[in-house]
């Protein structure tokens, strides 16, 4: 624990590309005190309306919560939701240069409606279409131009468009080039696409997914990896090292909810990392937290597995709290001491 605060108190000292789908989270508070007469649903009597950084720009404010230094590249739509995002993100003092407007496209935005402290419904306006070769390119050149600022690149894959086979080819062959720590929240039907990078950080469903879209050779003869039926532990486990092999990372960070993380290292390394959260509120965002402080961590001179821990302590705290949250770097290491 001594160890994991000196890594913690080194936050600061970090600077991090984030790189990925951005999204504006919207939360729409109220009460509940009857049905409609028109449907069989609950009128929310609304009384705030409140706007939170989303996708990858909620890893940026998990990463700057935590006091680390952090640019976000992306896209944008040309509408009032980028005017909200924007100044949501200057708020927070995150560095948003590298974002790109594309008028033909709509800044993603999710509403969710939320009655006390349960969530009643929500609402998506998105588009997932892929980007332009213009528009790749110019992500692509500023970070060219930016990557010897930075100690990690996150590369945050929501299947929104932004993150394609072009671009993410070009983004790791060129932070692999200039040795920095690559870390991908991935989407299932991607997974091929992260070869070569540090480390992914899956949640059991998507990983559950990708084994079955991924077309590997088992070395091992125990399992077939495109199968449909359910998988076992064990089965996942033989899994991940035939993923780790075939994408050549260093390690795979399993988020397992309230089973806590599972950490596979190349070498053959299982550890089971158990939750430390108290209580559950809300589960949004929690992802983002994980892999921001996960990265921080390695940039900080942090094994793979205090990275972890690190991380599992981080994602205890936010799931505590209500909608898409963040923790602080004091927080943190106040969970730590316990």
């Amino acid at each position: 624990m001594k160890n994991l605060k000196k890594i913690i108190n080194r936050f600061n000292k970090a600077n991090i590309l984030v790189v990925g789908d951005l999204i504006l989270d919207e939360y729409v508070w109220g009460n509940v005190e009857r049905i409609s007469p028109e449907a069989p649903v609950p009128v929310v009597w609304a009384n705030k309306r409140t706007y939170v950084p989303g996708g990858a720009a909620n890893v940026a404010n998990n990463i700057r919560a935590l006091d680390g230094d952090v640019c976000l590249v992306g896209v944008v739509g040309r509408d009032k939701n980028t005017d909200i995002l924007f100044s949501e993100l200057g708020n927070r003092k995150i560095n948003h240069r590298g974002l790109f407007i594309e008028p033909s496209r709509h800044t993603t935005l999710k509403t969710r409606i939320i009655a006390g402290h349960q969530q009643v419904v929500r609402v998506d306006w998105e588009h997932t279409d892929p980007l332009p070769r213009s528009l790749n390119r110019k992500i692509l050149n500023f970070i060219k131009k930016n990557i010897n600022n930075f100690d990690a690149v996150v590369i945050e894959d929501y299947g929104k468009g932004v993150i394609n086979m072009f671009l993410l080819e070009e983004i790791i062959s060129l932070a692999k080039k200039y040795r920095k720590v690559i870390t991908v929240d991935p989407k299932e039907e991607n997974f091929q696409y992260y070869r070569r990078v540090t480390s992914i950080t899956p949640n059991r469903r998507e990983l559950e997914n990708a084994i079955r879209n991924l077309k590997i050779k088992d070395t091992t003869n125990k399992f077939k990896l495109n199968n449909d039926r359910l998988f076992t532990d064990k089965d996942i486990d033989l899994a991940v090292r035939q993923i780790l092999e075939y994408l050549d990372l260093e390690s795979i960070l399993v988020t397992l909810g309230e089973h806590g993380m599972r950490l596979f290292e190349k070498g053959g390394r299982i550890t089971h990392i158990p939750t430390v959260a108290q209580e559950v509120f809300d589960v949004s965002g929690a992802g983002d937290t994980v892999i921001g402080a996960f990265t921080l961590g390695l940039c900080c001179g942090a094994s793979n597995l205090e990275a972890a821990h690190i991380a599992n302590f981080a994602a205890g705290i936010v799931v505590g709290k209500v909608g898409t949250a963040v923790t602080t770097r004091k927080e943190l290491l106040k969970k730590i001491e316990g």
